[in-house]
């Protein structure tokens, strides 16, 4: 099937109107992912669609649509709903595909498109491989007879359901009744869910990023601008904040003095908790190679694991289920709580960190920082061409620095997989130390690139 010509690492993305994220790709992805799971001739087949607040949503669902109703899947609209309900959908009602029209945390300019299998899950690459050799096809290949096209229905419950699986993730024996919490939604996906859900359980709401235009989605908001909560916490005298971001498969938390908590410090809370209810299914968290080297030891102290993977959280959700652990993430705020959901879930693990708050009686302020960071220090490094990681120099460069940290912190150089950009981190207690050793790896790196 050779290399992957549309598919990143997390589906297909790019500048809404221009190659790939066009209406004309979007209809070979319906046409070809329609045909590979469109498996049984005697039944009706189901694909669901949900997306973000993008202007280029109105462009890229009619045109999925087209080609799944073409080769005879019938199809359910969600609208706006968050990236982790369309995978808990696809797998509630049946369907035999998922589907999410978002690019995430970008801004508005850009768009994505995201594979859920009928398991809730994003789709294997084999699977994305299967879609991409049918996509180079004819658009006349394999279409279905007149009386076989599909049937599409818009779902306005959609959003409903999501709220009441939501709050069945909440301890049932809790209530957010006298909490004051910010939500930021970023003016994406969540608006509309994420406060009922917050209210419906109690909590007194205050909602921003709740007004979106097609144009404003992740604009100076929501948990990649996470200085809007924190001004509406100061603002409003709030309990805590909750930020999301656009298609709200991540958050970002601040306590009431508007301290932010990042996804390693929340990871961190969960697993005390978890591990002192005899809740984790392993001893131990999943998480990427970028978590701080302190919620490793951190974890340690307390007998658990951290398991690392690449970065993404497809290859964290990979490595949980191979390893049966229910709770892992990214510092990014990717948190996964595979005990409610099979994708990254801001809402359901804001939730989870309230009921924490409200068990333990503390302020949030109390629980924000369950471990001190180790300093870390992050560089990149542009390059033209070649393979600047291969050069015997840089790989010296990166041998010398593991070798001064002594077992006492930690070097990882990438290559993105996005950009041709290579990617230095390193961590330990000397901070002084580790700017010298990023430093010098770098100026490795560019003398090869150069």
């Amino acid at each position: 099937m050779g290399n992957r010509t549309y598919f990143g690492t997390d589906g297909i993305r790019g500048r809404a109107n221009q190659h790939p994220m066009t209406a004309e790709v979007a209809l070979r992805v319906g046409l070809a992912a329609g045909k590979l799971f469109r498996s049984e001739a005697d039944r009706r087949h189901l694909v669901v669609i949900g997306k973000d607040t993008r202007l280029s949503g109105y462009m890229i669902e009619p045109a999925l649509v087209a080609g799944f109703t073409s080769v005879g899947m019938d199809v359910r609209l969600f609208g706006p709903l968050p990236t982790p309900a369309v995978a808990m959908m696809t797998r509630s009602m049946r369907a035999d595909l998922g589907v999410m029209i978002s690019a995430s945390h970008n801004d508005f300019a850009d768009n994505g498109i995201k594979l859920f299998g009928p398991d809730g899950y994003k789709l294997s690459d084999e699977m994305e491989l299967g879609i991409e050799a049918l996509m180079d096809e004819g658009l006349q290949d394999g279409l279905a007879a007149p009386r076989d096209l599909g049937r599409v229905v818009r779902m306005d419950e959609a959003q409903a359901r999501y709220v009441e699986i939501v709050k069945a993730s909440f301890p049932r024996a809790l209530s957010l009744k006298g909490l004051r919490v910010v939500i930021d939604c970023a003016n994406g996906a969540a608006y509309k869910v994420a406060p009922t859900a917050l209210y419906e359980l109690g909590a007194e709401v205050i909602e921003i990023g709740v007004s979106p235009n097609g144009f404003n989605i992740n604009e100076d908001i929501g948990s990649t601008h996470p200085e809007a909560m924190v001004r509406a916490v100061r603002d409003y005298r709030a309990d805590v904040g909750l930020a999301l971001d656009g298609d709200a498969d991540r958050i970002a938390i601040c306590d009431e003095r508007g301290q932010v908590v990042d996804g390693d410090q929340i990871m961190a809370l969960m697993a005390k908790a978890w591990s002192d209810q005899g809740k984790l299914s392993s001893p131990g968290v999943v998480a990427t190679v970028m978590s701080n080297l302190g919620l490793e030891r951190f974890l340690g102290e307390r007998g658990l694991t951290l398991e690392r993977t690449a970065v993404g959280d497809r290859a964290v959700m990979q490595r949980m289920r191979e390893g049966r652990y229910n709770l892992g993430g990214e510092a990014s705020g990717h948190i996964i709580l595979s005990d409610y959901s099979t994708t990254g879930d801001g809402l359901i693990a804001g939730l989870q960190v309230l009921a924490e708050m409200i068990r333990s009686g503390q302020p949030m302020s109390a629980l924000a920082r369950q471990f001190e960071p180790v300093p870390q220090k992050l560089e990149n490094v542009r390059f033209a061409s070649g393979k600047p990681l291969d050069s015997p120099a840089v790989k010296d460069a990166i041998a010398a620095a593991e070798a001064r940290l002594n077992g006492s912190g930690r070097v990882l150089v990438r290559a993105s997989g996005t950009e041709p950009l290579i990617r230095i981190m390193a961590e330990g207690d000397d901070a002084k130390l580790v700017g010298q050793l990023v430093r010098d790896i770098a100026g490795a790196v560019r003398a090869a690139a150069g």
